[in-house]
């Protein structure tokens, strides 16, 4: 079995919850209001986001949750990787 690099891996999962982020805002750019309600609901199997959805994010606040969104899922894929490489080691 081969070892994961940790930060490449965490690199990866930052990237993809940074994509997936943006992604979202394209919608609510692309779809409005109503369009993104209707987007998420169907994404969530009906749960109703007509209370959750604020359409006046600013530029800095969206730049902020792109960042934080990175860092929140480089750590996931970073613990991934040391619960796999661990893992490994116990074998």
């Amino acid at each position: 079995m081969y070892r994961l690099n940790i930060k490449k891996l965490g690199f990866a999962f930052g990237l993809t919850g940074a994509l997936i982020y943006l992604g979202c805002m394209i919608v609510m750019v692309t779809a409005g209001k109503e369009g993104s309600i209707a987007f998420f609901n169907s994404l969530l199997h009906g749960l109703d986001t007509s209370n959750i959805i604020r359409m006046d994010v600013s530029l800095l606040e969206a730049f902020f949750g792109i960042i934080q969104m990175f860092i929140l899922w480089w750590l996931i894929g970073a613990c991934i990787a040391v619960f796999y490489n661990v893992h490994l080691k116990n074998k």
